[in-house]
């Protein structure tokens, strides 16, 4: 399906995703990640579709922006009383969900007087919740959280999408996080903010060669804590892992 904006036109290919399963999108700013997270949540319509027989199904999604803006007029507590009454109050939910983000010592906040930090963690805990949904579009989870959240965050959503036999697209920039939750990634290709192309989800290796290729960046893994380094440019290590196509190295 096509969509354009103004000047902009992006290009999505057709693709599969099944339950538990957590779809990462990858792309520089303004090749058209937020656009197609917008399309499947229905607040944008495509220009065309391929195939005239085919029409995008109606999904119901829970759905969280790229910002949350501090609107409602009380406490977090009835915020959550509101929105995710079921929820909230569930063991399990509270267990795996708002401890971790340590929603509870801000359950007494007025939502106004959070930071920016504080307003993305409750984010994250609304649209995670258990409200009924076919998929759950996640529009940078990481943005505003300090130290290890980030890392947190991915475990909660990894632990809630696999557990929920659901499926998530992630819009993430943060590499760690995002290698983290990938079960596949879509990777957009084009020149930002003019036209762009959004290839069909692939695998975290492929993906990420295709990635890193067009930034002429290579990663290895690092021996101790295993988290993704970044070789230094045309070092041996570069200069290797490029000879033999591996920008992105799962293994040693």
């Amino acid at each position: 399906m096509t969509k354009t904006r103004g000047n902009f036109e992006v290009i999505e290919f057709e693709g599969e995703f099944t339950d538990s399963q957590i779809i990462v999108m990858l792309g520089e700013n303004g090749r058209g990640k937020t656009t197609f997270i917008r399309m499947l949540a229905g607040l944008l319509t495509p220009d065309s579709v391929e195939g005239s027989d085919v029409e995008i199904p109606e999904f119901n999604v829970s759905y969280k922006p790229q910002k949350s803006s501090p609107r409602f007029p009380d406490t977090v507590r009835l915020l959550l009383h509101q929105r995710i009454r079921d929820s909230y109050m569930h063991p399990q939910f509270v267990s795996d969900v708002m401890k971790p983000l340590l929603i509870e010592q801000l359950m007494d906040e007025e939502v106004a007087n959070l930071s920016v930090g504080e307003l993305q963690r409750v984010a994250l805990c609304l649209v995670i919740s258990m409200q009924p949904a076919d998929l759950y579009l996640i529009d940078e989870p990481s943005a505003y959280l300090d130290s290890e959240q980030p890392i947190v965050a991915s475990e909660v959503i990894k632990r809630f999408i696999l557990h929920a036999k659901k499926t998530a697209f992630v819009v993430e920039h943060d590499f760690i996080m995002a290698t983290y939750l990938a079960d596949r990634v879509i990777v957009y290709e084009g020149k930002p903010s003019v036209d762009c192309t959004a290839n069909s989800p692939q695998s975290l290796l492929t993906s990420m060669n295709l990635f890193l290729s067009h930034l002429d960046i290579t990663f290895r893994r690092d021996p101790t804590n295993y988290r993704p380094r970044i070789n230094k440019l045309d070092s041996t290590k570069d200069r290797k892992q490029k000879a033999a196509g591996s920008y992105y190295y799962l293994d040693d």
